[in-house]
């Protein structure tokens, strides 16, 4: 087993990750700003078409990424279509795995297609939050990843059981801080129903995501000092205010000196 690093440098030299959320549209429906946060971000997550997504907006979604040099990682969820999979569901580990392989396996044909590899893998909503709590959820999840693609990133929160999974199983690991959500003083993400939990001051979240690359401590929502440790800084493109934090989190890590650049160009194991 291998742990997975960053480049050698003082923190605010290390490379950092900057990915959001994106392909969340479906059908007729338009959701997000994807075309200009394509513009950028370094990472995308694409839905692979069970918490939104469809096969026409994956396949435009692969090919903006291609456009702008952007890596592709797939996004998978629970089949909540209508709970924009953020509700948990009662699944057994061995039908998450089956689930996770499948939508890897859509999102793969269009990397395919348009030339591109799939750089790595994000669960989303409560699959992410359950994956990060229950090892033998993470353990099958991290079992389906190895079966279909050995040399995936898995991009998960420091801390948790599904990075924890990754590393042992010997896949590569990546650690994701969100600049656009608020932490609870355990490190965990403040519930959305939480006031402040949803950060759209593009100057606060920009300030964090400096803080993340620079020292890896931030201020939890009940104002202690936490450290959250990042190799990629996420943004959510359902956020209304998605883009504007995007511009402000890139102009600021620039100006700090922080390198952006896909996961896979920096991390090595």
């Amino acid at each position: 087993m291998t742990e997975l690093q960053a480049a050698d440098g003082p923190p605010n030299c290390r490379p950092i990750d900057l990915n959001a959320d994106v392909g969340e549209s479906f059908g007729v429906y338009p959701h997000g700003c994807d075309a200009r946060l394509f513009l950028h971000i370094t990472s995308a997550n694409v839905a692979c078409g069970w918490h939104a997504g469809d096969p026409m907006i994956m396949r435009n979604t692969v090919e903006l990424a291609c456009q702008h040099g952007v890596a592709v990682g797939a996004h998978p969820s629970y089949p909540d279509l209508m709970g924009f999979g953020r509700r948990n569901m009662a699944v057994s580990p061995g039908e998450a795995k089956q689930y996770v392989i499948y939508q890897m396996g859509a999102l793969s044909a269009f990397a395919k297609a348009a030339g591109l590899p799939l750089q790595h893998v994000k669960l989303h909503g409560a699959l992410y939050n359950d994956a990060m709590r229950d090892r033998a959820l993470a353990n099958a999840i991290v079992e389906g990843l190895c079966e279909v693609q050995p040399d995936i990133i898995v991009l998960a929160q420091p801390g948790s059981k599904m990075l924890e999974a990754a590393f042992q199983a010997g896949l590569k690991v990546a650690r994701e801080a969100f600049a656009d959500r608020a932490y609870l003083a355990d490190g965990t993400l403040a519930p959305r129903s939480l006031p402040g939990a949803i950060i759209q001051d593009p100057q606060a979240a920009a300030d964090r995501a400096v803080a993340f690359a620079a020292s890896g401590r931030i201020k939890a929502i009940t104002g202690e000092r936490i450290d959250v440790s990042a190799d990629s800084i996420c943004v959510h493109g359902d956020n209304p205010e998605a883009l504007a934090l995007v511009v402000h989190i890139r102009r600021a890590l620039t100006e700090a000196g922080v390198p952006i650049r896909p996961l896979g160009e920096f991390l090595r194991g």
